[in-house]
């Protein structure tokens, strides 16, 4: 981490002496002195400083307004103010507005080098937090967005990008392809983890209890009003909201949604005073948003109001290879949840899985997964088990198509595949008794019983 310092002041010989007098204490520094704000906020691009010592009386733009413009830029910036006119006021002034030291002209060397070695301390602190931060966030996503293909690693560089700000998010993208996710990895990597994150299913709430929901209610209101409801704009306040399929909510919501965008303030149902609404606002949808405004059935103005950042999450479809990821991820969790030993994908299976067309996507996906995991007796799952848990005939052949193997190997598997499903048959008939089933079905007992522990499958499992 390169040091770099910027002292502004209108006095340049004063400027020069304290660039001087800093290279004396702190050679590694690096020092460039501006003679105005506007000059700073032009240098401060090319510099990119750690450190930020300004005067606080110069003329057309002050060291307070200064500090509030490059704090915008640069929120790990640390501030120092310094004036010949100081006084408490004015020293609470700054470090009230994010300042992180005040001095007072003229300056003594030994309270300088204190102050700046304090500074460059801090600034070594905030660089390393915030390096520690970004490999959390990179940590976090790939714990909570499995996938490494192009799309998805974008994706994770938008969420990353997107939660250091504060402002409103929509986001787009099919059912099923982890929308909500998105929504509460913004929340875990931004400001406001530490606050709230309440969702709310826009189409689930009749319209006319939504209003209700989402702003709150006085007493008697409304029939049924017997007391204060706060509302969930209240409720989430410091932290996030999210308002799933936003599409989906009628007019009257939208505009009240609108006032409270444009205002941040919510007047609860029945009351005639508005309050603060302190919370981020993250928005999904499914639905072609561009299409409702055209038809009415959408307020231009919220859209745009909604639209500030955006994030669209892919399809499916158009990350393939990530589902072997995916379903591996899946069935893993699904054995932990249901106490099992651990499972498997066969080759072939893997390659049935990435065929489909998944019109439902990550979620459909899942739930495939999580039958497969209950119906799959034995560690490895196949493609007829896949054809099971479709439904299929008992005789239908894996949808995908498969690549061609040498013709031991395919009679290998179509044997495989015979035995297994014959098997399970059999032990169903006599209900798991080993000696009926071996006089059933012709076989010595024991050439039934290393039939059994080659495929996994015991009489409990029937």
């Amino acid at each position: 981490m390169s040091e770099k310092m910027l002292i502004v002041d209108d006095e340049a010989d004063f400027a020069t002496g304290l660039v001087r007098m800093l290279r004396a204490g702190f050679p590694q520094l690096e020092a460039q002195v501006c003679t105005s704000s506007r000059e700073a906020l032009g240098a401060m691009d090319q510099l990119e400083p750690t450190v930020l010592l300004t005067d606080l009386r110069m003329p057309e733009m002050d060291g307070l307004e200064l500090m509030q413009h490059a704090l915008g830029r640069d929120p790990n910036l640390t501030v120092v103010l310094l004036t010949a006119h100081g006084s408490i006021e004015a020293a609470v002034s700054a470090l009230r507005g994010g300042a992180y030291e005040f001095l007072t002209k003229p300056i003594k060397r030994d309270d300088l080098y204190r102050c700046v070695s304090r500074c460059l301390e801090r600034s070594r602190l905030m660089h390393e937090n915030s390096r520690l931060r970004s490999l959390m966030s990179k940590s976090e996503l790939q714990r909570t967005l499995i996938g490494d293909t192009p799309c998805m690693r974008r994706l994770k560089d938008t969420i990353s990008a997107v939660a250091a700000s504060d402002y409103t998010v929509l986001i787009r993208g099919e059912s099923g392809t982890g929308k909500e996710r998105v929504a509460s990895s913004i929340h875990a990597l931004s400001d406001r983890a530490k606050g709230p994150l309440m969702t709310v299913n826009c189409p689930a709430i009749p319209d006319q209890l939504l209003e209700s929901e989402l702003f709150g209610h006085v007493k008697g209101a409304f029939t049924g009003a017997d007391k204060a409801y706060k509302g969930i704009f209240q409720a989430a306040s410091g932290g996030v909201i999210v308002l799933d399929e936003i599409g989906d909510i009628s007019m009257n919501i939208q505009t009240k949604l609108l006032r409270v965008l444009q205002d941040r303030q919510v007047r609860p149902v029945g009351s005639s005073t508005s309050q603060k609404a302190d919370v981020r606002v993250i928005a999904s949808t499914n639905r072609p948003l561009e299409q409702k405004i055209r038809a009415g059935e959408f307020r231009e103005d919220l859209f745009y109001r909604l639209n500030v950042l955006t994030i669209a999450t892919p399809p499916l479809r158009e990350r393939a290879d990530d589902i072997p990821l995916l379903a591996d991820h899946f069935l893993s969790v699904c054995c932990e949840e249901m106490r099992l030993p651990p499972k498997r994908f066969s080759p072939e299976a893997t390659v049935c899985l990435c065929s489909r067309p998944w019109p439902g996507n990550v979620r459909e996906l899942q739930n495939f997964i999580r039958r497969l995991a209950v119906f799959c007796p034995g560690e490895l799952v196949e493609p007829f088990h896949l054809r099971f848990v479709d439904g299929q005939d008992e005789y239908a052949t894996c949808s995908a198509e498969v690549p061609l193997v040498p013709y031991k190997d395919a009679k290998n598997l179509v044997v495989e595949d015979f035995t297994r499903r014959y098997v399970e048959r059999l032990l169903d008939g006599t209900r798991g008794n080993i000696s009926e089933a071996a006089r059933v079905s012709g076989l010595e007992r024991v050439s039934l019983q290393k039939i059994l522990r080659r495929l996994g499958i015991g009489p409990a499992d029937r």
